[in-house]
């Protein structure tokens, strides 16, 4: 089942990316943040756009949520997307599930491009592989630009990569973005 994240959510919800901080690359941070911050980024992300959750059988396996692209305001129709699955739950098909219905939600939102940052190395390694953006381009998202060697984890220098997925028309005068919380998403979730 799919459904919106609740700051309650937090302690579940950190310790699927715990693994990812302290195991890979797939994140830069270097220390998983607190529960007390954590459910901060959960709190300030639902206060416009969606953070969703996936749960089996009173369980959450996995994440996704999207965030501003930029504060500035020409911005306004372009998010920055974010998931991870438990990574016993990987290649299930529960990324494209969260994914099929954040992107849903956030065309109701009015949003036209869905951008996602990824890690990305030069060569494969225990930490990190080029997988998330192959994923990424099996969901359609295409490769936009790279940063090279602009991050340094586990005695590895590793790229940055931006992939890019247009959900919605770019219209002459684009419809204002909503608030997620005024979007209606029966029908999309569960």
């Amino acid at each position: 089942m799919i459904r919106v994240a609740t700051v309650e959510d937090a302690e579940e919800i950190l310790k699927i990316y715990d693994y990812y901080v302290r195991n890979t690359a797939i994140t830069f941070e270097y220390v998983t943040p607190t529960i007390e911050e954590f459910r901060e980024r959960i709190k300030n992300t639902l206060k416009a756009y969606p953070y969703l959750v996936y749960e089996r059988e009173g369980k959450i396996v996995g994440y996704s949520y999207a965030g501003r692209l930029h504060p500035r305001k020409a911005y306004d129709w372009s998010v920055e997307t974010t998931i991870y699955v438990d990574k016993d739950e990987r290649r299930s098909g529960i990324g494209k599930e969260l994914y099929d219905a954040l992107e849903k939600i956030l065309a109701k939102m009015n949003v036209t491009n869905v951008c996602a940052c990824i890690a990305y190395p030069d060569v494969e390694d225990e930490h990190l592989t080029k997988n998330s953006v192959e994923y990424h381009g099996h969901l359609g998202y295409k490769m936009i630009g790279i940063f090279n060697k602009c991050a340094y984890k586990f005695d590895t220098w590793y790229n940055m990569v931006w992939m890019e997925k247009i959900i919605a028309e770019h219209k002459a005068k684009p419809d204002a973005l909503i608030n997620f919380n005024a979007v209606d998403i029966s029908g999309i979730l569960g």
